[in-house]
């Protein structure tokens, strides 16, 4: 077993993290999960145990800003490359409460590094952001687009990128790949795990799920009136288990020759869905109504996020695999099974 690598997840918990979880284990990788369950939740890894047929270990309340609990992460388990997550994300939040955003997703990234650096670990792939490029001139976004973040989230992950890029201009032992994902939805297909959200849903698809089940009236869509062709915002949707995929490989890419230094890459399907699309795809895959009503923009959001998905299908002959249906078909399919989350 000590022959199989031990990734350090934080955040693992959550909805990408757990699903990662998932990835790894099912390929030869042990993992440990450091999370505060601020938004992840224990039974999550229950879950993702009882898929994989195989355990984790867990270290639970961890605050990644705190540098005493983390170390005793690492001087518990010989960590031999990290995954990070954990992090604050929904973009009107950060609008409210900027500073939260700066110290839990900054410091927390430069805690991290200063206890990877003590442990002698310098492999880490970054839960970057498409968010980064804010208002982009042009779509589809290729990695050497100026970064616009238009709102603190977005303004965070990239200040964290700079950090990371910093540190492996000075220290040639690290490795550091960050995955600039776009739109991650959908759930695993078995419909055991997928993405439950504390109170109102932050993101758009579980919020649609929910109106498709009867448990919320109608959808708000934030804004008619932007520059595409139905005047909604567009927005690269991507599976989650295409995400999962993506990071299992950067973690391979760290030990590759090229592999020192810093990269980053944009994960995503290169291609757009509206709002309006989104809806229609879930409307088709639950076979229910989906009521909506227009409301203002939402602060801090822009017109249209769309990868240019060549980077990585050059440096790892990769892409993803499923598409708009399947993520509605998933997502609809853990509803279902979970019509109240992981409580039942």
């Amino acid at each position: 077993m000590r022959d199989e690598p031990l990734v350090l997840v934080t955040g693992g918990a959550g909805f990408i993290g757990s699903h990662t979880c998932v990835e790894l284990l099912c390929h030869g990788y042990r993992v440990v999960v450091a999370d505060d369950f601020s938004h992840g939740t224990t039974e999550a890894l229950e879950r993702v145990e009882k898929i994989a047929g195989r355990q984790l270990a867990a270290v639970h309340g961890t605050d990644i800003r705190d540098h005493n609990a983390l170390a005793a992460v690492f001087d518990r388990h010989p960590v031999d490359a990290v995954i990070h997550f954990a992090a604050r994300k929904a973009v009107g939040e950060s609008m409210a409460i900027p500073v939260e955003y700066y110290d839990t997703n900054v410091g927390g990234t430069t805690t991290l590094l200063a206890v990877m650096q003590e442990h002698g670990v310098h492999r880490l792939v970054y839960s970057s952001s498409c968010s980064i490029y804010g208002d982009a001139q042009s779509v589809p976004i290729a990695e050497d687009a100026p970064a616009r973040p238009t709102n603190p989230y977005a303004a965070s992950k990239h200040l964290c990128e700079s950090i990371l890029s910093d540190v492996c201009a000075r220290r040639p032992e690290y490795a550091v790949l960050a995955l600039r994902y776009f739109n991650p939805i959908g759930a695993h297909p078995g419909g055991l795990l997928g993405e439950d959200p504390r109170g109102e849903p932050d993101n758009l698809v579980p919020y649609i799920a929910q109106v498709a089940a009867g448990e919320r009236p109608l959808l708000h869509v934030f804004g008619d009136d932007y520059p595409t062709p139905d005047g909604t915002g567009i927005r690269d949707y991507i599976h989650v288990m295409d995400v999962a995929e993506a990071h299992r490989i950067a973690l391979v890419r760290l030990s590759a020759p090229d592999g020192p230094g810093y990269h980053a890459l944009n994960i995503g399907t290169g291609t757009g869905s509206s709002v309006l699309d989104l809806i229609g795809a879930f409307r088709e895959a639950s076979g229910r109504p989906i009521p909506y009503d227009i409301t203002d923009r939402r602060p801090g959001d822009v017109a249209a996020l769309v990868a240019d998905p060549r980077a990585a299908a050059r440096a790892w002959g990769w892409h993803t695999v499923r598409d708009l249906a399947e993520m509605c078909h998933d997502a609809w399919n853990f509803q279902q099974h979970n019509p109240r989350g992981y409580a039942g």
